[in-house]
């Protein structure tokens, strides 16, 4: 997998304000873990439950994905959970989710739109997730190798 850029989509209306996205590893694998972690800053105090995200994924011109969950729902969907307050307060509001990118993931380049909202409908924040599951970044099935001596003349 190839990541050129997590944008962040959100203006200054939006409750969440991102400061820094890192993921690591650089080029996460198929079937394995990708940890993404960020640092923000809430500008209210947010329902974490309650926050809706539409996740709109494309393949080119073709729309494969087009649904909403809730934040704790998505999350858990990916092998990872919300830690601390679920009602954060204004302030610094950090995260860290490890989560586990399917085998399943059609090799080929996405474009993933993350746009979320909290319960009474203000925007929480916007992502533009580029991925680039190219056969060339796909991994290799695991092969046990077996060496064999060369013979000596």
């Amino acid at each position: 997998m190839s990541i050129r850029l997590v944008e962040d989509a959100s203006d200054d209306t939006y409750v969440l304000d991102i400061l820094d996205i890192t993921l690591a590893p650089a080029l996460p694998r198929l079937g394995h873990r990708l940890s993404w972690t960020m640092s923000s800053h809430l500008k209210e105090t947010v329902d974490l439950t309650q926050v809706t995200c539409r996740v709109t994924m494309k393949i080119g011109p073709v729309k494969m994905m087009d649904r909403t969950y809730r934040l704790p729902e998505l999350l858990a969907g990916m092998g990872a959970r919300l830690s601390g307050d679920p009602r954060p307060p204004a302030g610094p509001w950090n995260q860290t989710w490890h989560l586990q990118i399917p085998r399943t993931v059609p090799v080929a380049k996405h474009r993933i739109q993350l746009h979320a909202q909290t319960a009474d409908g203000k925007d929480f924040f916007a992502l533009n997730i580029p991925l680039d599951f190219s056969h060339r970044f796909h991994p290799a099935p695991d092969r046990h190798l077996t060496w064999w001596p060369c013979p000596t003349v």
